[in-house]
């Protein structure tokens, strides 16, 4: 029997952080989510985890990969962007780099 890579999240990127013409607020992250082209197609990914992982030069319990988690708060603006919230602010090396959503906590 073959085994099937099923993946049980979604892709995102990480655009930038909120902000106005002079002001930016690194408290709320913008993503781009995969095949989400509009403002009511981000209503199902509200309240969905958030994981954005990257490799750190020396280990910790014995892996390299790190992980910091935040949540979906709300759709930013028509074209089927979010904002999300993460427990420790993302660094700003990390734009552009791809974000994992999570598919709970589930809201059907």
């Amino acid at each position: 029997m073959a085994s099937s890579n099923t993946r049980l999240y979604s892709k995102g990127r990480f655009l930038g952080f909120k902000r106005g013409l002079r002001n930016q607020y690194e408290h709320t992250a913008l993503i781009q989510l995969e095949n989400v082209n509009s403002k009511e197609e981000t209503h199902f990914y509200e309240g969905k985890r958030v994981a954005y992982l990257y490799r750190a030069p020396t280990a910790k319990k014995g892996t390299h990969i790190r992980c910091i988690w935040g949540r979906i708060t709300r759709p930013h603006g028509n074209s089927g962007t979010v904002r999300a919230k993460f427990r420790h602010n993302l660094p700003p090396s990390a734009m552009g780099s791809t974000v994992r959503v999570m598919l709970y906590p589930s809201n059907i």
